[in-house]
């Protein structure tokens, strides 16, 4: 039986080995397309492929276990759960790696780009600029097709030329921007308020007006501190929490 490949990774030793891996193979997971096959490798294979230990590779293996993407079946092997539900909290431990799995695995829609003004909240960033080059997407739940965010990005215009929008049905633009594009993402700064959601996000999230949602701003730097990307996301309060872990 042919088995699920997932993508490489470049480990940052600063951050836990298993988390990194176990983010990295949630995104593989969920970006996967229906043709891939759902058995994974062995932990020895999987441990070699990452470059890790065994023992770290069980430990990242059980964090998907826990979430559910994954089930464990002694003699017979690891599988990918294809009815796995996406909308997991999203954890963040500073690593790009786990930006790209959180914003993986859900059906996107691209509801429209193009070049606009920037909004007062976006334009703070890109002090040198009138516009930027915008992405509108609307991204559901993979199996019941329910509405679970909206985001809008906008990115520097000279970057732009160099995205091909069907990219951006796969791949969330973290990926793109670092994989495709090829930009030197330096650090990501992340800030979630609570809002209530405004005519358009309720019409969008298919949710009562004036429902609590989850307003995340990110802002994609490259290594010198120019910012590349600013995405707003409007998360449904009702699918998504945020939890941030600090590590000594």
């Amino acid at each position: 039986m042919t088995s699920f490949a997932p993508d490489s990774i470049v480990l940052n030793r600063k951050l836990p080995l298993w988390y990194q891996v176990s983010q990295s193979l949630r995104a593989s997971i969920l970006g996967r397309s229906s043709q891939d096959p759902l058995r994974l490798p062995t932990e020895e294979q999987l441990a070699e492929h990452y470059g890790v230990s065994v023992l770290t590779m069980r430990q990242a293996l059980k964090e998907l276990e826990d979430e559910g993407l994954i089930s464990r079946h002694r003699r017979r092997g690891t599988f990918i759960e294809p009815d796995a539900r996406r909308g997991a909290p999203v954890r963040l431990l500073g690593s790009v790696d786990a930006i790209v799995a959180q914003q993986s695995g859900m059906v996107t829609t691209l509801l429209g780009h193009g070049t606009a003004p920037l909004p007062p909240e976006v334009a703070e960033y890109y002090p040198d600029l009138a516009e930027a080059a915008t992405y509108h997407r609307l991204r559901g739940d993979e199996k019941t097709g329910e509405p679970t965010n909206h985001a809008r990005n906008w990115v520097r215009p000279e970057l732009a030329g160099r995205i091909d929008p069907e990219d951006l049905l796969r791949w969330p633009m973290t990926k793109v921007l670092r994989d495709v594009v090829g930009a030197d993402i330096g650090r990501i700064t992340d800030t979630v308020e609570a809002r209530l959601a405004d005519p358009e996000t309720a019409r969008l999230l298919a949710v009562p007006l004036l429902s609590p949602i989850l307003h995340y701003t990110g802002v994609t730097y490259d290594a010198d501190g120019r910012v590349l990307d600013v995405v707003v996301i409007h998360y449904r309060g009702d699918r998504f929490s945020f939890t941030v872990t600090l590590e000594a």
